[in-house]
């Protein structure tokens, strides 16, 4: 399945169903009346989130998406059905933005997440509804509500708890291929990786799920290479690890070249938590990897990694320190939601 991480694509609930104007006429039955049933009430549009899903190949072939018209009125005060209503599945992490691309209408993060994007139409009123004590035969019933119309963009942001950030070629998609069951495209050449990839890792008995991005490279944010329009996909992550490749003349300067381009790119990337692993050690003398991973730690003012990941050596011990930062904003989020819901229980107990 092609991977598709940005669509536009038009939406329009439907429009409410046109009142009746209709008059009794019955035989032996001396005071008719009006009896215009009301319209009924336009599709509504949402969104809902699913797990099965993790692309948006699927608005590359539709792009439009129309929810049915109410019926209209009918007499003897029969209202209108109402218009069907559309749901339009998106895999979780996608976000709903206005067409301006910046303002962001919704953040569909919760698998089941359901959000109504627009309301249908309501019914217009028939002329039943009309009737008074100086208005006895009222022949005006009201035309149905337009619904809402709009253009708006889904951008795919991946949810992982790892993301895999590297210049190209330093060994990112190996990494995943021997952590996880996934298969990414592996060769000698740069930008082999295209689209992002996910696998599942278990440390410790606990899931780590990891996302190995396109590489970057010194003006990515400028759009040099494949630009940094894949960075979103790291946006969730609990923490990055960031891999280097040892065989480099100068890995300290490879390091900082990526921590540029994820600064400007968005700043919030620079505080998450980066454990820094130098890979493809196995081509190295001893002596040359002791030398880079002394200047890298002199560089980051942390433990640096030294690791070889086709030869699977050190992998485990990178696997060990992710897992206290997953681990720790998991827990996070737990006492966030549980304090959440207490809070929704006070607001809604009330003393007898």
């Amino acid at each position: 399945m092609k991977f598709l991480d940005q669509a536009k694509i038009f939406i329009q609930s439907g429009d409410g169903g046109a009142g009746c104007v209709s008059f009794r006429r019955e035989k032996y039955i001396e005071f008719g009346g009006p009896n215009g049933g009301d319209g009924g009430k336009g599709g509504s549009v949402y969104f809902e989130a699913v797990e099965n899903l993790n692309t948006l190949i699927d608005f590359r072939y539709r792009q439009h998406f129309k929810a049915h018209k109410g019926q209209n009125g009918m007499g003897s005060q029969m209202t209108g059905a109402k218009g069907e209503d559309i749901v339009i599945k998106v895999p979780v992490g996608t976000e709903i933005l206005a067409e301006d691309q910046k303002t962001v209408i919704v953040d569909m993060v919760e698998p089941g997440q359901i959000f109504m994007i627009a309301k249908g139409g309501d019914g217009g009123r028939g002329n039943m509804q009309f009737k008074s004590s100086v208005n006895q035969a009222p022949r005006y019933a009201e035309p149905g509500w337009p619904g809402q119309e709009m253009w708006v963009w889904l951008r795919l942001k991946v949810i992982a708890d790892v993301g895999l950030i590297g210049q190209p070629n330093a060994g990112k998609s190996t990494f995943l291929s021997v952590v996880t069951k996934a298969r990414p495209k592996i060769a000698d050449y740069p930008f082999t990786t295209l689209h992002p990839n996910l696998g599942v890792a278990w440390v410790d008995n606990f899931e780590m799920v990891i996302a190995d991005i396109p590489g970057l490279i010194e003006g990515a944010h400028e759009g040099t290479g494949l630009g940094d329009r894949f960075l979103k996909h790291v946006e969730r992550c609990a923490a990055f690890l960031h891999i280097v490749d040892a065989t480099v003349e100068d890995v300290v300067n490879e390091y900082h070249v990526i921590r540029r381009e994820l600064e400007l790119y968005d700043g919030k990337l620079m505080k998450k938590p980066e454990v820094i692993a130098l890979n493809k050690c196995d081509s190295l003398l001893s002596e040359e990897v002791e030398k880079k991973v002394k200047a890298m730690e002199k560089a980051v003012g942390h433990k640096v990694y030294a690791m070889s990941a086709i030869a699977k050596q050190g992998i485990f011990d990178c696997l060990l320190d992710l897992n206290q930062y997953i681990t720790r904003d998991r827990l996070q989020k737990n006492k966030q939601e549980v304090e959440e819901q207490e809070d929704g229980a006070l607001k809604t107990w009330s003393p007898v």
